[in-house]
C-alpha cells in the first residue's frame, strides 16, 4: 500500500493533501461554532446554506477551472489556489455578519473547485504505473477517512486551550504548508487539450466528453448511489442515534467511526481486488452493498446492528469511490485529464446537492424509515442505470472509422496527423488548418477532438 510513497514527488503531494485535509477538518468544527456565535439557534440554517453554496461553487466552477487549467503550469496554479484558500480562512475570525460567511465560503470553495480536480489529474502524470496509481487512490481514500476521524478529535483537544478562532489560523497555516510542499516538487508540464477550437468549446468539452463515454455515464450513476448512502449517513446519523435511539453524542461518533472504518478496510483491500476483478464488477458490487445496507436501515435496528450496518455502508461507499480515478484516467488523453476530472468533480457533487436536502427533508417530515426507503430506491435505480449504461464488455482499444474532415488545433504528428507542410507551421506541437483523410483503425479510444462520438 505504501509503495507509491517511494516516489518523492508523490510523497510530497500526498503530504500536502493530508495536511490540507486536517486543516479543513478543523475549520469545519470552527465554522459551526462561529455560526452559532453569530446566529444562535439559527446556526443550522447558516451551515445548511453554507453547504449549499459550497456545492453550487463546485458544480458551476469546477468545469471552468478544468477547461483552462492547461494555460498555467499546474504547480503555479496549485500553489496560488492554496495561498488564496489560506487568505480566505485567515479572514474568517474577523467577520461579524452572516453574509460575510457566505461570501468567504464561496470564494474559498471556488478555489477548491479549481484545486482538487487539477491535483487529482496531476497524480496519473506522476504515477504512470496503473498498479501504483490504484494504491495512490486507496491512500487518498484513507486520508479522507482519517481526516473524518481525527479532525474532530484534534479540534476538541485544541479547544481545551484556545478559542475556535485559533482553528481557522491552524487551517491557514495548513494551506500554506501544502503550498510549500507543492512548490518543492517539479510537476510535468500541462499538455495542450485536444479540443481547443474556441473558448466556448473548451468550456464545455469536459462535460461533453464525460457524458459521451459509456463507462463514465455508468460512473455518474454509481456516484448517485454513493451520494444517496453517504447523505443518509452524514445527515441523519445524529438524528438516528440521539433522536431515535436516545443515546449520546459519543455514540454518534462511534457510529460515524464504524462507517469510516468500513471505508478504510475497503480502501486497503481494493488494490488487490482490482488486480483480478474488473472495475465495473467491483464498483457495482459496492453499489449493491449500499442498496442492501439502506434497505436494512428501513427497520431502524438497535445500536449494535446499526454499527454493523454503518460498517457495511462504508465498505460499499469506498468500493464505488476508489476506482473512479482509474476510469477517468483511462477515459482521457493527457491534455484532457483536467477537464475530465473536473467534470467528475462537478457532476458527482451535483448528486450530493440533490441527496443532502432529500435525506434531511424526508427524515424530518416523514421519519427515518421513510428516508431510508426513498434513498434505497434512489440507490437501486442508480445502480440499475449504471449496469445499463456501462457495458460489461468494455475494451480499452476499439476499432472505428473516421470520415474525412478539416479543422485546426494544436497537434503532433501521430496516427491521426500525417499531412504535408508548407514550412511556416513551426515546430511541433503546432496549430494550422489540416485535413484528415478517411480511415478505419484500432487504438485506445477516448473522446477528443478526433473522436466526438463513441463507436457503435
Amino acid at each position: 500500500m505504501l509503495s507509491p510513497l517511494k516516489n518523492p514527488v508523490y510523497a510530497r503531494l500526498f503530504a500536502a493533501q493530508v495536511i490540507a485535509l486536517l486543516g479543513t477538518g478543523l475549520t469545519t468544527v470552527a465554522l459551526a461554532l462561529l455560526a452559532f456565535e453569530l446566529a444562535g439557534n439559527e446556526a443550522g440554517e447558516v451551515l445548511g446554506t453554507a453547504l449549499a453554496i459550497k456545492m453550487i461553487a463546485y458544480v458551476t466552477l469546477a468545469p471552468v477551472a478544468g477547461s483552462f487549467a492547461h494555460l498555467v503550469p499546474h504547480r503555479t496554479l496549485l500553489v496560488g489556489l492554496d495561498i488564496a484558500r489560506a487568505a480566505c480562512v485567515a479572514c474568517l475570525p474577523f467577520i461579524s455578519e452572516v453574509w460575510q460567511i457566505y461570501a468567504l465560503i464561496f470564494v474559498m470553495q471556488a478555489c477548491s473547485a479549481g484545486f482538487t480536480p487539477t491535483f487529482q489529474a496531476t497524480i496519473p502524470d506522476v504515477l504512470t504505473d496503473e498498479g501504483e496509481y490504484t494504491k495512490a487512490l486507496s491512500l487518498s481514500r484513507l486520508a479522507y477517512d482519517l481526516e473524518n476521524l481525527l479532525s474532530p478529535t484534534l479540534a476538541a483537544a485544541a479547544l481545551l486551550f484556545v478559542s475556535f478562532d485559533a482553528l481557522f489560523a491552524a487551517n491557514a497555516v495548513a494551506f500554506l504548508i501544502s503550498a510549500t510542499l507543492v512548490l518543492s516538487v517539479l510537476l510535468p508540464a500541462p499538455q495542450q487539450p485536444t479540443d481547443a477550437e474556441s473558448p466556448v468549446s473548451r468550456l464545455t468539452f469536459g462535460v461533453r466528453a464525460y457524458l459521451a463515454t459509456p463507462r463514465l455515464r455508468g460512473l455518474l450513476a454509481l456516484s448517485m448511489a454513493a451520494a444517496a448512502a453517504g447523505a443518509m449517513v452524514i445527515v441523519n446519523t445524529v438524528v438516528y442515534v440521539q433522536g431515535h435511539l436516545g443515546l449520546s453524542g459519543q455514540d454518534t461518533a462511534i457510529l460515524l467511526a464504524a462507517f469510516g472504518g468500513g471505508s478504510m478496510v475497503a480502501a486497503l483491500s481494493l488494490p488487490w481486488l482490482l488486480r483480478d476483478m474488473p472495475d465495473r464488477q467491483v464498483m457495482t458490487a459496492g453499489a449493491a452493498l449500499l442498496v442492501l445496507g439502506l434497505a436494512a436501515g428501513i427497520v431502524l435496528p438497535a445500536f449494535g446492528w446499526a454499527m454493523a450496518l454503518w460498517f457495511a455502508l462504508g465498505v460499499g461507499y469506498s468500493a464505488v469511490q476508489v476506482p473512479s480515478g482509474r476510469l477517468l484516467r483511462r477515459s482521457a488523453g493527457e491534455g484532457d485529464r483536467p477537464a475530465i476530472f473536473a467534470a467528475q468533480f462537478a457532476l458527482s457533487h451535483a448528486c450530493w446537492l440533490l441527496t443532502y436536502p432529500l435525506a434531511g427533508w424526508l427524515g424530518g417530515a416523514f421519519g427515518l424509515g421513510t428516508a431510508f426507503a426513498v434513498l434505497c430506491a434512489v440507490a437501486l435505480l442508480a445502480t440499475a442505470v449504471a449496469l445499463w449504461l456501462w457495458p460489461a464488455h468494455d475494451p480499452h482499444e476499439l476499432e472505428h472509422v473516421h470520415d474525412a474532415f478539416e479543422h485546426e488545433h494544436m497537434h503532433v504528428h501521430d496516427e491521426h496527423h500525417q499531412h504535408e507542410h508548407e514550412g511556416w507551421e513551426g515546430p511541433e506541437p503546432h496549430a494550422h488548418p489540416h485535413r484528415h483523410a478517411p480511415v478505419r483503425h484500432r487504438h485506445a479510444f477516448v473522446i477528443d477532438a478526433h473522436h466526438r462520438h463513441w463507436p457503435g
